[in-house]
């Protein structure tokens, strides 16, 4: 049984992660699928990223260096299937929810995986999934029950003699499931192709600051969030009332000082504030306006 859903609020549901990262890549010539790069992080740490919110995430395929910490998980053999691997993954779950996804979503956001969460507990359904810009079905970005989950992986173990080989259309074909459109988040890299389509549409213009922002935040290992608007007119202000060389600088220095102070995106905020007043009192006074008038030497009375 299946229908259609739309997109629900998004909502603070606990699940847990499984990602499913261990496929031959036949189409991309057996590459390091997962660790490909597009806008300038790897497919696996951009996915990792959207799923952060995560009780816990588990990564079906060979270790590897992260973004972030995620436990370890390996179908056997290795190479058996992806229902095979969402086992194995599942079993180092707990929550009544489990979000699956594969290693290949470059603009997965966590707002989807709560849309999808949403959807789930609207419906009363075993799972939610995306259908792509075609209306397909993917059921490798989907909330799913994961008791409904693990019981028809039982069915499916005991009717076939193991799960290996087995496609994920027999798994997903026994659930009720409400399906969610999103062609942007369910768009996949399975050729060099999409690869190159992924990475143009990052560089546009709604989107690279954006991609920037959070590709420095990985390499450096932050999670602060922070309102690019208020640096982008600081680093103006800093720039027109100062000179240009000063905004870089000057946003430096709001970082460094928030940082000092131990405080999160308030005490960016706060610097900020005060770094832009002082740069729009030194364009004041350099500028022959108010400050010029009030500060120089008094006129003689007359008298």
């Amino acid at each position: 049984m299946t229908d259609n859903a739309p997109a629900a609020p998004g909502t603070a549901v606990p699940y847990d992660a499984v990602v499913l990262a261990g496929g031959a890549a036949r189409r991309l010539g057996g590459a390091d699928k997962p660790g490909v790069r597009v806008g300038g992080r790897a497919l696996l740490d951009r996915v990792l990223a959207a799923c952060a919110g995560a009780r816990t995430t588990v990564v079906v395929a060979a270790a590897r260096p992260t973004a972030r910490p995620v436990r370890w998980a390996r179908e056997e053999p290795p190479g058996a299937g992806p229902v095979a691997a969402l086992e194995a993954g599942l079993r180092h779950t707990t929550a009544e929810y489990a979000v699956v996804l594969s290693a290949d979503l470059p603009f997965l956001e966590p707002a989807t995986l709560e849309r999808l969460l949403g959807a789930l507990l609207d419906c009363g359904a075993d799972g939610a999934l995306l259908t792509d810009a075609e209306g397909r079905d993917q059921p490798l970005v989907a909330a799913y029950r994961s008791a409904a989950l693990r019981g028809e992986l039982t069915a499916l173990a005991a009717a076939h003699d193991g799960l290996t080989g087995l496609p994920l259309r027999r798994l997903t074909g026994a659930l009720r499931l409400t399906r969610v459109p999103d062609p942007l988040a369910s768009f996949d890299c399975d050729t060099w192709d999409d690869i190159a389509d992924a990475r143009a549409r990052i560089r546009e213009h709604g989107y690279v600051l954006d991609e920037w922002i959070s590709a420095v935040k990985d390499e450096l290992g932050i999670e602060l969030d922070v309102d690019t608007g208020v640096l982008l007119d600081l680093a103006r202000d800093a720039a027109h009332g100062v000179a240009r060389p000063a905004a870089p600088l000057t946003t430096f220095l709001v970082g460094y000082a928030a940082a000092l102070g131990k405080g999160g995106p308030e005490a960016v905020a706060e610097a900020a504030r005060k770094a832009a007043a002082l740069a729009l009192r030194w364009e004041e006074e350099n500028s022959g306006g108010a400050a010029d008038k009030s500060g120089g030497p008094s006129a003689p009375d007359a008298g």
